[in-house]
């Protein structure tokens, strides 16, 4: 089956074609750097991390550039209200942020540019823009002529008359639909030298200078969050096509993280940052909870739900840990055609749990029943597939993080199945005093058993 994606320019799902046989290049719209980073911030890394672990499995030589914003009105303003230097206060946050992609096992990109190391760019792309009559100088600053281009709105389905920027009026604009690719200088801001006087990048010019710098004049994915593609991604492709470069050929966007229906900002006081959570959960359980749904889909976060999910995290950790101490070592083995079919379904990840969970059971009745060799090659096939979602338990990145808990874990599994086995004794005795005496002490001990079609299995309350 061909890797199939959802292309938001065409709304439709598409075949994977890369543009060079072998390779395939991906430009992710990385953190704007102005706080600290929250599990909305982190959703685009997680999904697009996924993208790039299922390119790589199927052979491709993967590219990817993930860019950093590190001047913006919102980091000038901020670290101004600090009474910090707006570059200390970028790169203590972009460290931040670093942090949190490392903590949450997102492979580090193969370039990560930051808008202040490519101002050179973005002057030359704003001299093609205006040598091809697409965009217009005044006052110092620079904007972008949006009726110039026939095609603006595409992306968004935006109509011309319903377009607004989200921007103050600058000096100089002809028309409020226009959007800024420099900003004049102002007093106590960075700025830096151009034609048309010192100033400092627009956003949108940002992100299309760095990807045909790094990844070429046409590329294949770009990637970011459903609330960039307008007006980001719209401007984004206005510049490119001003310019004469055919950008990107597909445009994948993430759902949001939400808090009672609404998308998680800070402005919204309902931030959960990583920091945070990671106090309460480890951090293999909150990848895996918030790569767990769709990534077009929006995720709606709750205590429960994350309880719930890394509930079912565990159940995959125990299964494999038990099979390692048990059988032998657990090796990497082969994804089954259910899990392939599903990722390659415009990265089908729901469906592609669906099948862990089903080969994790399978695997527990194998090594309840002796069957070590069938319990070995489940969970290999478990390791393999966890490893394309990021999660494997046993991979290098996270043992460090549970080996403490891992053996706890083990040693409680060896106890509470001896109890198990002796509740599954006396009902199978009929003796319903001593199987509920059974389930009522565990449950005292904070351990929760669910009689299954393939044995009762076990998990910790409020486990989170």
């Amino acid at each position: 089956m061909t890797l199939r994606l959802f292309d938001t320019a065409t709304r439709e799902v598409r075949d994977f074609v890369p543009l060079r046989p072998g390779q395939a290049t991906v430009y992710l719209c990385g953190a704007t750097v102005q706080g600290i980073p929250h599990i909305g911030h982190v959703r685009s890394g997680i999904a697009f991390d996924v993208l790039r672990r299922w390119l790589t499995y199927q052979g491709l030589d993967v590219l990817f550039v993930r860019n950093v914003t590190d001047i913006d009105d919102k980091i000038l303003n901020k670290a101004a209200d600090a009474g910090r230097p707006w570059w200390e206060w970028a790169a203590t946050h972009e460290r931040a942020f670093d942090s949190a992609y490392d903590a949450l096992g997102v492979l580090a990109p193969s370039g990560e540019p930051r808008a202040t190391g490519f101002v050179t760019q973005m002057v030359e792309y704003m001299q093609r823009l205006i040598d091809r009559g697409h965009a217009y100088a005044a006052d110092g600053n620079v904007y972008f002529d949006v009726l110039s281009l026939p095609s603006y709105g595409a992306l968004s389905g935006h109509k011309l008359d319903d377009v607004h920027q989200g921007e103050s009026w600058g000096t100089g604009k002809r028309d409020p639909r226009d959007f800024t690719l420099w900003k004049a200088e102002k007093p106590g801001e960075p700025s830096w030298p151009t034609p048309w006087g010192r100033g400092r990048p627009g956003w949108h010019l940002e992100c299309s200078a760095m990807a045909t710098s790094l990844l070429g004049a046409e590329f294949d994915i770009h990637c970011g969050g459903m609330d960039l593609v307008f007006p980001h991604h719209e401007n984004e492709i206005a510049e490119a096509r001003g310019a004469g470069d055919p950008f990107a050929r597909y445009w994948l966007h993430n759902g949001w993280v939400t808090m009672g229906g609404e998308k998680m900002s800070k402005s919204l006081g309902n931030v959960v940052s990583i920091p945070a959570m990671l106090e309460r959960v480890r951090a293999v359980e909150l990848r895996y909870y918030l790569g767990s749904a769709h990534y077009r889909s929006m995720l709606e976060y709750s205590d429960g739900a994350l309880t719930e999910a890394a509930a079912g995290y565990r159940r995959i950790e125990s299964f494999l840990t038990r099979v390692s101490s048990r059988v032998g070592d657990v090796g990497v083995g082969e994804i089954p055609g259910e899990f392939a079919e599903a990722l390659d379904d415009d990265l089908g990840v729901p469906a592609g749990l669906a099948v862990i969970h089903n080969v994790v059971r399978h695997g527990n009745t194998a090594l309840e029943s002796g069957d070590g060799a069938g319990a070995l090659v489940a969970a290999s096939s478990v390791r393999a597939m966890m490893g394309i979602l990021g999660v494997d338990p046993l991979d290098e990145h996270w043992l460090e993080e549970s080996a403490d808990e891992s053996s706890a874990t083990t040693a409680l599994d060896v106890l509470v199945r001896a109890e198990l086995q002796r509740r599954a004794q006396a009902r199978a005795d009929k003796d319903w005093a001593t199987a509920d005496a059974v389930r009522d002490r565990l449950a005292e001990a904070g351990i929760e058993v669910t009689d299954t079609p393939d044995g009762a299995q076990w998990s910790l309350k409020g486990t989170s």
